[in-house]
């Protein structure tokens, strides 16, 4: 019997990938080319993707024998879930792969955007020690300060219980109604309570339509002139010309935006500015955390051995 046909467009972790191609017909076809990719899906039994492949209708269209999507990481916010489930075709990704890599990531934009530490330099001298000392003392400290985090979900309520561990006092709001035993010490309020109040605001939601552009200028109008604001999450959640204009406004205020819109990024008016840290969707770039997110593979087998999957969404 032939080995079904598995068809990769983005890049996962080695080990994984060999594992898999032990186990199935794997062609490589990049996401970019979607000529090639459509022309080769009529013959596919299986579709491992990552961030940048849109699973559309279009798509499925030219995939008659499509068992499964695979998604090797945590969003599904590029691949139609309904337009799968009309046409049996599983969705399966991993929903827990790189929450530690992203809770670090904004553990660093907190330390580093709050505490800033000055090493000593090339123009260090023993007779300089006092001086250096006096100026390199940090202004501001994280302990008893507000933390506003925007979704408490796994990523969420992780950063709840290393922002209280740090000494901060912790708030969020939520479209759930989150137990008070899951909240790691964060107290609920609204997202208007939340962006007036906090000296530091973290985005954790996805990309669904109603979230699109939710932060924009009339939410930044509330956020005090020198808080610090991260997203790691979605790229479309923040209005980048918004960001760009509450930055420029107020310069003792800080952006670190590590997810864009659109990816590549394309916003020089950000790019100019200096208290706003761009970075290139990296949050949960660790190995660790990408070979993680590449074991879906075990779960795209499973569904085409007709087994049950560990985690699917569809």
């Amino acid at each position: 019997m032939a080995s079904p046909i598995v068809i990769e467009t983005e890049p996962i972790a080695p080990a994984p990938r060999a594992w898999l191609a032990d186990r199935v017909e794997l062609i490589h076809r990049p996401y970019q080319d979607r000529t090639a990719l459509l022309a080769d899906l009529s013959s596919a039994d299986g579709l491992l993707v990552r961030t940048y492949t849109i699973v559309d209708e279009a798509l499925l269209e030219q995939a008659p024998n499509l068992r499964v999507v695979a998604r090797a990481g945590v969003g599904l916010d590029n691949i139609d879930l309904d337009a799968c489930r009309s046409r049996s075709v599983a969705v399966v990704h991993t929903p827990d792969s790189n929450t530690q890599s992203v809770v670090e990531f904004v553990a660093w934009a907190l330390i580093h955007h709050t505490r800033t530490i000055r090493p000593l330099g090339d123009d260090y001298t023993p007779e300089r020690w006092h001086t250096i000392r006096q100026h390199a003392s940090a202004e501001r400290s994280l302990v008893g300060q507000t933390l506003g985090i925007i979704g408490l979900g796994r990523i969420g309520s992780r950063v709840a219980a290393l922002a209280a561990a740090l000494g901060m006092r912790v708030q969020y709001c939520d479209l759930l109604d989150i137990p008070e035993p899951e909240r790691n010490g964060a107290n609920p309020t609204t997202i208007d309570e939340l962006v007036r109040t906090s000296n530091a605001i973290t985005i954790h939601v996805d990309a669904r339509e109603t979230n699109h552009r939710m932060i924009n200028d009339q939410v930044f109008a509330q956020i005090k002139p020198d808080a610090l604001l991260i997203n790691a999450a979605r790229g479309s959640v923040v209005d980048p010309g918004s960001a760009a204009r509450f930055a420029k406004s107020n310069p003792q205020a800080r952006l670190v935006l590590d997810v864009h819109d659109p990816e590549p990024l394309d916003s020089p008016s950000l790019l100019a500015l200096s208290n706003v840290t761009l970075t290139p969707h990296i949050a949960s770039g660790t190995s660790q955390a990408k070979e993680a997110m590449s074991w879906v593979v075990r779960d795209l087998v499973r569904v085409l051995d007709g087994e049950t999957p560990e985690h699917r969404a569809v």
